[in-house]
């Protein structure tokens, strides 16, 4: 059995696994420790047993025991191991550990997303913590997201779980009046999953398709659960639209950028539906950042060529991205649009912020883009130095393939 059989299930099952640990034991940070340490037994285990009948079962028995070990360590914890200690429930009992019927499952992602989200930490807390516990995705992968070093986003997940630990967090499903703000927090884990599953900021491969899918898995779920929520839709459009090029957006291995994408390989299917969502929440009044962003990838989406691409349309509606939610992303993509609708030293004009700070310096699309509109300018030179800037500041590997061959390019004209 190989290892992708154990992350396959992994995937399938850590969501649940963690939802049924927080209800029975409460603390997130031991539940996390330990369902993880279940994950590398079952790795260990299953290769030589084979995989159980009932994996999520085997799971959160494995993962109980290693918290009530924990448990009976801690002498702060003794009154609690005393009902704890009991014995470990059987499989016919433990798809019912979080509360609910054994057909019920289809919302635990969505549940233990809106429970992680817990109102004692911060916003860019609530997020880190839940991309971390729910999505799965790395240390460095958050940080990559955030913009900040490893070591960084590590003393971050620490600290919220230390607040929560002395806040004395109970994870239970919010009140109607507290939805709101742990909505717009699960909407922005997902976008952030999303994000990370279309481009990896790391490795050897462009797209992590798993996790794109369940990022537009999870928001369409929470696009059933309150369909009048305009940026929900904005988001579940925006995935669709953008996820709709994934097909075209790698060719061997190797990144193919949009401007040089084979359109027939898109998924109109899905660009149809994002548009249809999309027409139906815009003119319903507040238009947000998700709904701005699916707009703009609509544009692109209906061009028939980069040449037909609408470049002025998007500019105007990155001018009024940039006044919704500014960010450095934001200003990046404004770059290249105003460079391509006005000239590239227009767009260059944009970048000059972005490189005077030391964080967005440090990121390699900054460079990748500045790169991009001095090659357009005709400063060679200039946009040698800055791909190969580019080049050494990636930690993804079709990215730095790409890079290179820029810069191979070049030198050889």
């Amino acid at each position: 059995m190989t290892a992708q059989v154990v992350e396959d299930v992994w995937r399938q099952e850590s969501a649940h696994v963690l939802a049924a640990l927080l209800h029975r034991y409460g603390d997130l940070g031991d539940c996390e420790d330990a369902a993880q340490e279940a994950a590398e037994a079952a790795a260990r285990q299953w290769d030589r047993d084979g995989v159980p009948d009932n994996p999520r079962g085997w799971l959160i028995r494995v993962a109980s025991r290693r918290v009530i070990d924990r448990m009976r360590t801690d002498d702060a914890r003794t009154a609690r191991e005393n009902a704890l200690s009991a014995a470990l429930p059987s499989d016919a009992h433990l798809s019912q550990a979080a509360g609910r019927s054994p057909h019920d499952e289809a919302d635990d992602t969505l549940r233990l997303s809106l429970l992680c989200c817990h109102p004692s930490l911060s916003r860019s807390s609530q997020v880190a913590l839940t991309l971390h516990a729910v999505g799965g995705l790395s240390t460095a992968q958050i940080a990559a997201a955030y913009l900040v070093p490893e070591r960084t986003m590590t003393q971050r997940l620490t600290r919220a779980r230390s607040t929560l630990r002395a806040a004395g967090a109970v994870f239970t499903l919010p009140a109607r009046a507290d939805l709101p703000a742990r909505i717009a927090a699960v909407l922005d884990v997902c976008h952030l999953m999303f994000t990370e599953g279309h481009t990896r900021s790391t490795g050897d491969a462009l797209v992590d398709s798993p996790l794109a899918e369940e990022a537009i898995r999870l928001t369409r779920q929470l696009h059933s659960v309150v369909p009048d929520h305009d940026e929900v839709a904005g988001a579940l459009a925006l995935m669709l639209l953008t996820h709709a090029r994934a097909a075209a957006r790698t060719e061997d291995g190797n990144l193919v950028p949009l401007a040089e994408q084979n359109r027939s390989r898109w998924d109109h299917r899905r660009i149809a539906e994002g548009v249809r969502i999309l027409e139906r929440v815009l003119p319903r009044g507040h238009v947000g950042r998700f709904q701005l962003q699916a707009a703009i990838a609509a544009v692109h989406a209906e061009a028939e060529s980069w040449e037909g691409t609408d470049w002025r349309q998007i500019t105007l509606l990155y001018a009024m991205l940039a006044r919704v939610a500014p960010s450095p992303a934001v200003t990046l993509n404004q770059a290249v649009a105003v460079g391509m609708a006005f000239g590239p030293e227009d767009g260059l004009a944009l970048l000059g912020p972005l490189l005077d700070d030391p964080v967005t310096r440090r990121h390699h699309r900054t460079h990748a883009v500045r790169a991009h509109l001095m090659e357009m300018t005709g400063d060679l030179p200039g946009a040698l130095d800055s791909y190969r800037q580019a080049a050494r500041l990636t930690a993804s590997q079709p990215e730095q393939r790409y890079l290179n061959a820029r810069i191979g390019r070049l030198v050889a004209t």
